[in-house]
């Protein structure tokens, strides 16, 4: 049997943790920076958990993760 392949455009927006949560950067943040006001640029930066029932799906797309 052969190996399954993975969903690519999945991968390189989504990576495993090592206990098992898909970890995803976030997304506005890549033009019209001067409207957005420092706060929330600031809270955009760091990376976020994706939620509990989403997990599973983008699991299965990305096997080898």
């Amino acid at each position: 049997m052969g190996k399954q392949k993975s969903h690519k455009a999945t991968a390189k927006r989504f990576s495993v943790t090592k206990g098992g949560k898909v970890k995803y950067n976030q997304s506005l943040r890549r033009h019209k920076l001067g409207i957005k006001t420092p706060k929330r640029k600031r809270q955009l930066r760091g990376g976020a958990i994706l939620s509990e029932s989403f997990a599973p799906t983008v699991k299965k797309l990305i096997p080898y993760a």
